[in-house]
């Protein structure tokens, strides 16, 4: 079998981080007991598992990120508990890791696609840090033990001191994207900078400069196409850049009256959206999936509006959130009312996985922002429901993963 040089060439330079990790000393990190909590829900008979249970707020990375590692080893979160930050739940055990570094703790963290590792900035320094976990056979006796190695990709200096958004990376591996500077009524009078960062050499690249005030965060990698960079500013919905050209691909632009949020790359360079022609407060929000190499957009989920209604009994029928599974099975959404709701991605059926996981209007819950796993059969959220912010996962019945075929056209 002949291999051609090109592919050579992109095996080695992406093996460079996995051997310069391997090189770097191994730190303890701290495990804590269990805290978990299982039930069912009453509604759906979807499995719930509440990985927090801690008084202090517990909540699951952004959507957009991967909060799984690659093997589904363990799950990312971040925590205001003392000494919290961010940290991981095992799935072997059920016990929860401080993720912390000698020198300092991580944030804006998402995992790494194929790798068991994640990135994160510590400082002024974007890192990536490898986990070895040895999963105890008795955590009450003996708790596992979870040791990590850091390579440190580069540092953030000047106009890049100031990150705004979790990273992102490229579907290849090759990369990292990350908004930088001021962002909307944050440090207004400062730019906003969208850079690409080499995760092999640690080079920087700018993609997009704008005026602070104008630029919204959500700068995200496709999952499929390398080299398309998204982000939202005030000039349109989204705005899509090829990071080797820094020349627009597509943007997303105002329709009057309509109303869009919260995109998402999903399959084939298609992104999810949530939005609908009713303006807040009283919006309509279906979720969509835009095509923006064919300028179609189509409704995946149907939201609901009708004239009389408030706004809480509006958000109860509308969404806010949307993500795809990378397999192309689903499309998970949540309201906010902290419902979840599971579209099958090819008939546009729409189950109601889980409800009731936060309050409407209690400004001190936060939003569920609903993510997937490794192998689109269980999704993450923040969950008020027992009280206070805990990182929940839901798991999809399998009866309805066996009735995918038979519903698909």
């Amino acid at each position: 079998m002949k291999t051609n040089l090109p592919t050579i060439l992109l095996i080695l330079i992406l093996s460079a981080p996995i051997r310069a990790i391997a090189e770097a000393p191994l730190f303890d990190l701290e495990v804590l007991p269990c805290e978990h909590r299982k039930q069912t829900d009453p509604e759906t008979g979807a499995e719930l598992t509440f990985l927090t249970t801690h008084p202090a707020g517990d909540v699951n990375l952004y959507y957009e990120q991967r909060s799984w590692l690659a093997d589904s080893s363990a799950i990312l979160f971040t925590s205001s508990r003392e000494n919290g930050g961010l940290m991981a739940y095992l799935t072997a055990t059920g016990e929860l890791v401080r993720l912390k570094h000698p020198q300092g703790g991580y944030g804006y963290a998402t995992c790494a696609k194929s790798r068991n590792s994640f990135y994160a900035i510590r400082g002024n320094q974007v890192v990536e840090v490898d986990l070895e976990i040895s999963p105890s056979s008795n955590p009450s006796a003996s708790p596992s033990r979870v040791r990590a190695r850091e390579r440190v990709i580069c540092a953030l200096e000047g106009d890049y001191a100031r990150p705004n958004a979790y990273l992102t990376e490229n579907s290849e591996g090759a990369c990292l994207g990350l908004g930088v500077g001021g962002r909307g009524s944050s440090n207004p009078g400062e730019e906003a900078v969208v850079i690409s960062i080499g995760i092999r050499d640690g080079s920087i690249d700018e993609i997009a400069r704008l005026p602070g005030a104008q630029y919204a965060g959500h700068v995200m990698f496709s999952l499929t196409n390398p080299n398309l960079l998204s982000y939202k500013s005030l000039a349109s919905w989204t705005t899509i850049k090829d990071v080797r050209t820094k020349e627009t691909v597509y943007d997303h632009k105002f329709v009057e009256g309509e109303f869009c949020t919260h995109h998402c790359w999903w399959i084939d360079d298609t992104l999810t959206f949530c939005g609908g022609f009713h303006p807040q407060p009283t919006e309509d929000a279906d979720v969509k999936v835009l095509d923006f190499k064919n300028r179609v957009v189509r409704i995946l989920g149907k939201g609901n509006w009708w004239p009389e209604a408030s706004s809480e009994e509006l958000a109860r029928f509308n969404w806010w959130h949307a993500a795809g599974h990378e397999n192309g099975r689903w499309v998970v959404a949540d309201n906010w009312h902290g419902d979840i709701g599971l579209i099958h991605a090819k008939s546009t059926r729409t189950y109601i996985l889980t409800q009731g996981h936060r309050e409407y209007g209690r400004v001190e819950v936060t939003h569920p922002h609903v993510g997937w796993d490794r192998k689109g059969e269980q999704v993450v959220f923040a969950s008020g429901l027992l009280g206070n912010d805990d990182v929940c996962i839901a798991t999809i019945p399998p009866i309805w993963q066996a009735e995918w075929e038979s519903q698909a056209p």
